[in-house]
């Protein structure tokens, strides 16, 4: 009977300890360590807004042109400001009358016609080509009347070969210049006509 007993305790006494240590052994709520690996999540002050870029300011004509013509956009229209440029520079070197005609004005056209001529009578032929794009800008446009007028600067590096009774020259150079467009609202074509051409500072 004794050993019984002893038996019967000894599995009671182990019930016991094994309920303890299911209990004690287990990791409950938050341990002192957790305390000093958790991560710790700051609210930041917003960031201060970026000042939005300065619009390059624009001549004050073009709201007026805008007005006659809601279509009219300064990057478009200074593309094909020097689509232009460039067509009527290779136009002028080769003798080609014809494209001039169709893009310069009369008063234009006189000007060149004579240098023309003159090359022609001296058996000399010259070609342009444009070392990089021509850069452009506008510098001034009006409304007078139906009369739209705008100022376009153009900074171009060409370099031009000339062939003639002494053989090939190759020239290379920068040129800057300001070339006035014209355009009647009333007009049903909607492209600019060159109407003058002034020297500019580079």
């Amino acid at each position: 009977m004794q050993v019984l007993e002893l038996l019967i305790l000894a599995v009671l006494a182990a019930v016991v300890l094994y309920q303890l240590y299911a209990v004690l052994g287990r990791r409950v709520g938050r341990q002192p360590e957790d305390g000093l690996t958790a991560p710790v999540h700051r609210v930041g002050a917003p960031a201060a807004p970026q000042p939005e870029a300065e619009a390059e300011p624009q001549p004050a004509g073009v709201a007026a042109i805008r007005a006659r013509d809601a279509s009219f956009d300064i990057g478009r229209f200074l593309d094909g400001a020097r689509i232009a440029y460039e067509t009527i520079v290779k136009a002028f070197a080769e003798g080609d009358r014809e494209t001039l005609r169709r893009l310069v004005s009369e008063e234009v056209f006189a000007r060149f016609d004579p240098v023309i001529a003159a090359r022609a009578a001296e058996n000399r032929h010259e070609t342009v080509e444009f070392v990089h794009p021509a850069r452009t800008d506008l510098d001034f446009a009006e409304v007078v009347g139906d009369l739209a007028r705008a100022k376009v600067r153009f900074l171009a590096e060409l370099r031009s070969r000339t062939h003639g009774p002494e053989g090939e020259a190759v020239d290379e150079r920068r040129t800057a210049e300001i070339w006035t467009f014209e355009r009647y609202f009333t007009s049903r074509d909607p492209n600019w006509t060159l109407v003058r051409v002034d020297a500019a500072e580079a």
